[in-house]
């Protein structure tokens, strides 16, 4: 069974949707048409807040994205990048053992289900150029500076 429901954000409306074992997606400038609401939810919502209010720099939910095996290999990577810290696609790729593959990687990251909270934001171009983003490229420059602006040193 899957279950659905929408919260209000800073970067416009998100839709969040789970399963009983976990979060299965986070798609931003999106709502629910039929609201199920569940604990884990609740708790990615909670999160979310707090993150917002600059009060989070992890997230601790249980998470099931689908995807390839290269692609959850991918999504590992991008969670392991500290918060108000960023990495290239080629830097990711080495990451994920496969140096040549900073195209993939892209690709990759432009599938993630769970944005924000699979940080997806914090990959960059390797000349520092903000490239790609689903959110939209003003939705990653304000998540890139409200890391840095509550970056805890």
């Amino acid at each position: 069974m899957s279950y659905s429901a929408t919260m209000e954000s800073p970067i416009g409306p998100l839709l969040l949707t789970c399963n009983d074992s976990g979060l299965t997606s986070l798609q931003m400038g999106a709502r629910a048409e039929h609201e199920q609401d569940h604990p884990l939810l609740q708790q990615a919502r909670r999160q979310l807040e707090e993150y917002f209010a600059g009060e989070r720099t992890e997230f601790t939910l249980p998470l099931v994205p689908q995807g390839t095996e290269f692609q959850r290999a991918v999504w590992q990577q991008l969670c392991a990048i500290p918060f108000a810290e960023t990495a290239s696609y080629g830097q990711v790729a080495a990451r994920v053992g496969r140096p040549k593959a900073s195209r993939a990687v892209g690709a990759a990251n432009g599938a993630n289900p769970i944005a924000i909270i699979v940080p997806c934001h914090r990959v960059i171009g390797a000349n520092g150029s903000l490239t790609g983003f689903g959110g939209g490229l003003q939705r990653k420059q304000w998540l890139l500076q409200h890391e840095r602006e509550h970056d805890r040193p």
